[in-house]
């Protein structure tokens, strides 16, 4: 049996291979602020991640047992990650007895030297490919295409970003950046044999792409195929590939060799697990109830679909995630997007923020962790940062990754990190709160600080207050993106106005000096009289 360096028990595990597409070359703040200026990419991703969250609602609500559905995919979860190592041994043994050969890749070369060399002792000068986050994540296409291999994306959505040269942009809708009319651009600049008065009408370019690609497929008996897989079950070997349009089943069944790239976070330990994660996923993902393509395939029978079935098992960095026993529920995701439908900063920005194969909010911990964190100028640091902190990605996991906590702890360790490095309180960041934690620690000086709020904002014009100078550390990174509104009569103040005209006038009504109008009392506290 071939081994895994699973870092353990005293070996630190790798970090993913810097030929990764899990880093990109702009921190996320530099990236984003070049996103929010395209209001055509704006509009597409307020749309489509609107429909999708509508969708995905209906659905979760026919479900009476959802939340039960979710905690037992967490627990499945966790199950796996306590117990990774057995696990994947047993899925090797299983593949193997059902006659497939299993590789053991620690980084993204690693994988891509061990797809590329099967591809080219079989002679393909071409590839299909079913839409596959893993091999995205290790540029196995531009591999391919070094080694003079071309490979075909066959998910529709996937073609389309390739033949644009653009990268994806979503984890299950990867042209949600674009809308028809610039797909059908996109068609009739690339697409060979496209009819030129072809219509941005879907029906039309559906049907385009599906006669492109099934001359693909008629060529594909006897060559190669590249998969992923959703899962991949441990005790029986099998591997899950869930789907929309067909073309997965036929990159699955039609060819001679088939190569599936599988992150070694996919295992479920049983064949009975998958009923809870085929009930959570497509629900979560597309907000259907079930996928209208689901392939289960173990190994290889005689006959029957490909004679030669190879599984590479992909670390690039899961391992180091595993380490971390605050962060290694990120490795719980199953790529339903759900936290990205949500996300109020991915609608805005969109997923090339965020320069990684794995974007929103579960990119913003998974990559980090991936690649580790390698002081300020990595763009992969920024990323933690990347969050409102809203929760609403939590809310709707479907095996409830506490995402905004793992965001804070990874936060945290930037922070102790760059203090190991550059000495303790250096950044504007550390100075300003440093100096907050010190007036709040005062009493006497917090209540000086906040009474003379109210005093200096009278000298300043309008309701609010505008850009403050770039000297002040930290608050010019507020006051340049939001209004603050100017500070009125700190509440000690009008307090101690409300006693000193009660010692006046006993037998009267409290007035409320901070507003004067007269519904004044409803902001401060109850007088006697309202009591009674």
């Amino acid at each position: 049996m071939s081994t895994v360096d699973l870092g353990i028990p005293s070996i630190r595990p790798q970090h993913a291979s810097p030929s990764s597409n899990l880093r990109g070359t702009q921190s996320f703040p530099d990236a984003a602020r070049s996103e929010l200026g395209d209001e055509t990419l704006r509009g597409n991703l307020r749309h489509a991640t609107a429909t999708i969250q509508t969708k995905r609602a209906s659905a979760v609500r026919e479900v009476r047992d959802w939340q039960k559905l979710r905690n037992a995919g967490s627990a499945l979860k966790w199950q796996v990650t306590d117990h990774l190592p057995e696990l994947l041994e047993q899925l090797e043994d299983s593949v193997t007895a059902a006659g497939g050969v299993v590789h053991w890749a620690r980084d993204a070369d690693e994988a891509g030297e061990i797809v590329t060399r099967l591809a080219l002792e079989r002679d393909a000068q071409e590839v299909l490919k079913v839409k596959s986050m893993a091999t995205q994540e290790i540029g196995l296409n531009e591999t391919l295409a070094h080694a003079g291999i071309h490979a075909i994306e066959s998910d529709l959505a996937e073609l389309i970003v390739q033949l644009a040269g653009d990268t994806p942009s979503h984890i299950l809708v990867p042209a949600i950046h674009r809308n028809r009319a610039e797909i059908r651009d996109i068609f009739l600049r690339s697409m060979p044999d496209i009819d030129p008065d072809i219509t941005d009408d879907p029906a039309a370019l559906a049907e385009a792409s599906r006669r492109f690609l099934r001359e693909k497929f008629l060529d594909l008996p006897g060559g190669v195929a590249i998969s992923g897989a959703n899962f991949a079950v441990a005790d029986t070997g099998t591997m899950v590939v869930v789907e929309s349009e067909g073309n997965g089943r036929m990159c699955l069944t039609l060819p001679r060799t088939l190569i599936s790239v599988v992150g070694i976070e996919k295992i479920v330990p049983s064949f009975q697990d998958l009923e809870v994660f085929l009930q959570l996923l497509p629900r979560s993902s597309t907000g259907e109830r079930m996928n209208p393509y689901t392939t289960l395939f173990t190994g290889v029978t005689e006959g029957d679909g490909p004679q030669e079935f190879h599984l590479v098992l992909l670390d690039n960095g899961r391992s180091a995630v595993l380490e971390d026993p605050e962060g290694r529920s990120a490795l719980h995701c199953i790529r339903c997007s759900a936290c990205l439908n949500v996300c109020p900063v991915y609608e805005r920005t969109g997923g090339h923020a965020y320069g990684s194969t794995y974007p929103g909010p579960i990119g913003a911990i998974l990559s980090p962790q991936m690649t580790g964190m390698h002081g300020p100028d990595d763009p992969n640091t920024s990323l933690p940062y990347a969050s409102s902190l809203c929760g609403a990605c939590y809310d709707v996991c479907p095996v409830k990754i506490d995402i905004p906590k793992i965001l804070v702890h990874m936060r945290a360790e930037d922070v102790d990190q760059r203090r190991e490095t550059s000495g303790q309180f250096r950044g504007t960041w550390d100075v300003a709160m440093k100096g907050a934690s010190k007036l709040m620690s005062s009493p006497r000086a917090y209540d000086k600080a906040v009474r003379s709020a109210g005093p200096l904002s009278k000298v300043l014009p309008g309701d609010n207050i505008g850009k403050l100078p770039g000297m002040l550390p930290l608050v010019p990174g507020w006051t340049d993106h939001r209004d603050l509104p100017k500070p009125g009569t700190s509440f000690r103040s009008w307090w101690d106005a409300r006693e000193r005209d009660r010692a006046k006038n006993p037998d009267s009504p409290s007035s409320d000096s901070r507003t004067g109008g007269p519904d004044a009392a409803a902001d401060g506290p109850a007088t006697d009289e309202e009591q009674a």
